[in-house]
């Protein structure tokens, strides 16, 4: 069915449904699956609960504080005081790592400490990785920061901006740093406490969703071509959306295919992210960890980057945990792949401590996130910025993590769609 809109908003996810939430009310989201929650859908496997990928809450806002804690049983909501550690050698050592070098065996301490003394720090640097020897020195970013996050992006850091992950990554100067060797407190985290809905993140998308009419949330449909001088939307079923205002939450990668430029094209490939895949695991029993809440493993020799205990933020009686396991931008990732990472988690988690022989796996699932981590670069930032500016022109606005190309959190997401509608009213 043909429909007139003033927004047409592209997926459901936590932006798509903060923007409707704050429109004037002639809206119609289309959304690809058959459920609401993009990335922060919530899976629920017999005594598990899981997300999609470990999605934490930190209300700077009262606003959104307020609009969701309001709606939930106070019971239902677990605050808590971050506990991350990375497994380092075999040991546990306080996240983020270049504050708790003093955690270390002695020599590698004083490897750490007499690099960062004698670091080359500079006015400008060319990369994310220029930017870690710069401001950290040879042997911290040797042994942590540079196999971690090769890991994670699964890519070249030099290829990475020096700003690419904004202040998501933990910087801690000299000071900061010797000051931790006593306080032994993490300062320099966005994250340091976090609360987390028992019934999963999906819950808080839920109470977005249910703020909507129903009727104007199309699921199992998905736009194919965008005309932008007629201001219409073909959608794969055939029918056609005319709108007044376009806002796209989806990946700008996926977006950018909906239009006929070949400039948009050429943009397209340019785009650089990873993809990652996610395991969900339900064991019969307990870990010997009962206090973490995640953990970053640099070691290159295991196949995961990080791992996290829902078990251990739930205050439940069973292992619960996430695994993320990085892959490169044009990785196929086939089901003979993830039987094969599933088996080398299981073995690995053995190896680590985190699991024993009497630990059994009970549930699971798996989720491939495509994109998951965008990557930064000062040329796609330049072309996505004229891109968006060119748009505008056109009542074209693309937002939220992957509609906007940026490394952000969900609050940010969600302030973002609310600025927008509200100064689209």
């Amino acid at each position: 069915m043909d429909r007139n809109v003033k927004y047409l908003i592209i997926g459901a996810g936590i932006s798509g449904l903060t923007f409707a939430n704050y429109a004037d009310g002639d809206y119609l989201i289309v959304e690809k699956e058959d459920e609401v929650g993009g990335y922060c859908r919530t899976i629920k496997k017999k005594d598990y609960v899981w997300d999609y990928a470990g999605h934490f809450f930190h209300f700077s806002t009262d606003d959104f504080r307020k609009k969701f804690l309001d709606s939930v049983d106070p019971d239902d909501i677990k605050y808590k005081d971050k506990n991350t550690k990375i497994i380092y050698k075999g040991e546990l050592v306080d996240y983020p790592f270049q504050t708790n070098i003093h955690q270390l065996e002695k020599q590698e301490f004083i490897d750490c400490l007499y690099d960062l003394f004698h670091r080359q720090e500079k006015d400008d640097y060319d990369s994310f990785l220029d930017m870690l020897y710069g401001k950290f020195g040879k042997s911290i970013v040797e042994k942590f920061l540079r196999p971690y996050n090769e890991k994670l992006y699964a890519v070249d850091l030099t290829t990475l901006d020096k700003d690419a992950m904004g202040r998501f990554f933990p910087y801690a100067d000299i000071p900061a740093i010797i000051d931790n060797m006593k306080a032994n407190k993490d300062s320099t985290s966005y994250n340091n406490t976090f609360l987390y809905p028992k019934n999963g993140a999906g819950s808080f998308i839920q109470i977005l969703y249910d703020a909507l009419d129903p009727s104007k949330v199309l699921l199992k449909h998905s736009v194919v071509k965008i005309d932008r001088a007629a201001r219409v939307a073909e959608l794969n079923d055939g029918s056609r959306i005319t709108y007044e205002y376009l806002i796209n939450t989806s990946p700008l990668n996926q977006f950018l295919a909906f239009f006929e430029e070949e400039e948009f094209k050429s943009l397209r490939d340019a785009l650089s992210y990873n993809k990652v895949l996610v395991f969900n695991l339900g064991f019969n029993k307990k870990s010997k960890y009962t206090e973490e809440h995640w953990m970053y493993i640099p070691d290159k020799k295991v196949n995961f980057y990080r791992i996290g205990f829902y078990d251990n933020i739930l205050d439940a009686d069973k292992l619960s945990m996430y695994i993320e396991i990085g892959y490169g931008k044009n990785d196929v990732i086939t089901e003979e792949d993830v039987k094969e990472q599933l088996k080398l988690t299981l073995d690995n988690l053995q190896k680590l401590g985190i699991i024993d022989e009497e630990t059994k796996l009970e549930e699971h699932s798996t989720i491939v996130m495509d994109p998951a981590y965008v990557h930064i670069n000062t040329e796609t930032e330049k072309r996505i910025k004229e891109f968006k500016e060119g748009e505008t022109k056109d009542k074209i606005y693309t937002i939220g993590r992957y509609g906007a190309w940026t490394y952000c959190s969900m609050e940010d997401c969600m302030i973002a769609a609310k600025k927008l509608a509200e100064s689209l009213k």
